[in-house]
C-alpha cells in the first residue's frame, strides 16, 4: 500500500527542482575543478542553497497543510506540529 505524503500532489515538480539543484552543484564542482574565482563559486554555492531553501519551505508547507492540519486526532496533530517545529529548528540552525 502507498503511503499519500504532503508532496504527493507535487511529486513531478518536486523532483524536476531537486534535479537543477542536482545540476547546479554539478555546475559548482566543475567551477572549483576549473579553478574559477572564489567569490564566483560561493555565489553559486548561495544560489544553490537559496535553491533547497526554497524546496524546504515548500515541503514545511505540505507538511503543515497535509500532516498537521490532518492529523486524526489532537494527540497527533501535537506530534505532528512537535516534528514541524524541529524540522524548522534545524533548517534555521545551519551554520
Amino acid at each position: 500500500m502507498s503511503t499519500t505524503r504532503g508532496y504527493t500532489a507535487t511529486k513531478d515538480q518536486l523532483l524536476a527542482r531537486l534535479a537543477r539543484i542536482e545540476g547546479q552543484i554539478r555546475g559548482i564542482e566543475g567551477m572549483v575543478r576549473d579553478d574559477r574565482y572564489c567569490i564566483e563559486v560561493l555565489t553559486q554555492i548561495t544560489a544553490a542553497q537559496a535553491a533547497l531553501d526554497k524546496v524546504a519551505l515548500g515541503l514545511l508547507d505540505d507538511h503543515a497543510h497535509h500532516c498537521v492540519l490532518g492529523a486524526r486526532t489532537a494527540r497527533e496533530r501535537d506530534e505532528k506540529t512537535d516534528e514541524l517545529m524541529a524540522a524548522v529548528g534545524r533548517l534555521m540552525g545551519r551554520g
